[in-house]
């Protein structure tokens, strides 16, 4: 063996010449890149932060699709969580919520359900009568989640979407128009639309909304 292949073989390797620490500083680096791509993911599906909730007093982006203010809500007839059927019609002489949302796969949508009831007084004092919530799952399984969750409020199954059509909130979801997106609906006691706002669509494609801000959005549309 000539003295060049002995030098060769013995010289150490360029892996081994590295620190013992590379390799954790190189998972670090690749861990946090990771990290940082999901957070801006979830904040651009899911945004936090808001006017109201960071003491502002302005009205949050959203779209106003149609049937829209002033016109009669279309009525339907769905199966709920509790085992029977809701009309749109049973809430006649009251105001109603209705709050479109994405389903199972929408923990945010499920969290936004959570801090309505939390907040059910300040509700009524803005003049919400009840809030019912319409999604595609079928009522079985959305009967579980509710009940899993110690939830109240009415779940509706819709699953052709018929409901949601006649509404076209299904216009504004992450899915196209398999889904709905996050629509609310107040419907007056006459059974006409007082304010709409589809927080869902894109680009923000918004699935949780602060009561504060909700309330603000509100308050400011009905007083425009």
């Amino acid at each position: 063996m000539s003295s060049a292949q002995r030098d060769k073989r013995d010289a150490p390797s360029l892996t081994s010449r590295r620190p013992s620490w590379f390799g954790w500083i190189t998972g670090l680096l690749i861990f946090g890149i990771v990290l940082v791509g999901l957070y801006s993911v979830f904040a651009t599906a899911n945004p936090a932060t808001t006017a109201a909730a960071s003491g502002g007093t302005s009205r949050s982006a959203y779209d106003v699709g149609t049937p829209g203010i002033g016109q009669v809500a279309p009525g339907f007839t769905l199966d709920d969580n509790a085992g029977g059927q809701v009309s749109l019609a049973d809430y006649s002489g009251e105001s109603v919520l209705l709050f479109f949302q994405e389903g199972l796969a929408c923990e945010a949508c499920w969290s936004q359900i959570t801090s309505l009831e939390a907040e059910a007084a300040r509700l009524k004092d803005a003049g919400i009568d009840a809030i019912v919530s319409i999604t595609h799952d079928p009522a079985q399984q959305t009967a579980r989640k509710t009940s899993d969750m110690g939830l109240t409020t009415p779940v509706l199954s819709d699953p052709d979407l018929a409901a949601s059509k006649k509404y076209r909130t299904n216009e504004f979801g992450m899915m196209g128009t398999s889904t709905n997106g996050h629509s609310f609906i107040l419907v007056g006691p006459d059974g006409t639309i007082t304010w709409r706002a589809d927080y869902g669509g894109a680009p923000e494609y918004t699935m949780f909304v602060p009561v504060d801000q909700l309330l603000l959005d509100l308050k400011i549309d009905t007083k425009a």
